[in-house]
């Protein structure tokens, strides 16, 4: 983690110090929007931090490796497609809580399918996508992304299994 939070604070330092010669006051609009948004996600982080925490803490290893382990197979994988679909909230909820999974004992191919269904089936999007796009380009999207999130918990699962990267 060193290294990425590194390189976020020198562009942020780089970024700042190009607002500040542009002599506009940019870095202080910037900081400003900066610190609204702090406080808009920082709670959210909090609790999502807190959940990835208690999964790790909570969950028996020998349940989380039956249901969502990489010997859980197909079964862990469509689980994992699912529940990223039902998950509510943008990275900042659903980044955290996999990360925890994954150190809890949930298998990569899982987790992949847990990320990759958040992303494409986004249930708690559907009301906006409907209201937005209609329902038929809405069903239309969901058939043809539907076999993704499985599919690719397979392929994680098959070639990255062995894997230990977290």
């Amino acid at each position: 983690m060193f290294i990425p939070t590194l390189i976020m604070g020198i562009i942020a330092l780089i970024l700042l110090y190009i607002g500040y010669n542009n002599g506009q006051g940019q870095h202080i609009v910037g900081l400003n929007t900066a610190w609204r948004l702090i406080l808009e996600i920082l709670p959210l982080l909090i609790f999502a931090f807190i959940i990835a925490g208690m999964f790790q803490v909570l969950l028996p290893r020998e349940l989380l490796s039956k249901w969502i382990g990489a010997e859980s197979g197909l079964r862990g994988i469509i689980i994992g497609s699912i529940a990223g679909g039902l998950t509510p909230g943008g990275p900042y909820v659903n980044l955290p809580i996999a990360a925890g999974l994954i150190k809890s004992g949930a298998g990569v191919g899982t987790m992949v399918a847990f990320l990759t269904g958040w992303s494409l089936y986004a249930v708690g999007r559907l009301p906006m996508e409907f209201g937005i796009l209609g329902w038929k380009f809405t069903l239309i999207r969901l058939a043809c992304t539907f076999i993704f999130p499985p599919l690719a918990g397979i392929i994680a699962q098959i070639f990255f299994s062995g894997v230990k990267s977290y």
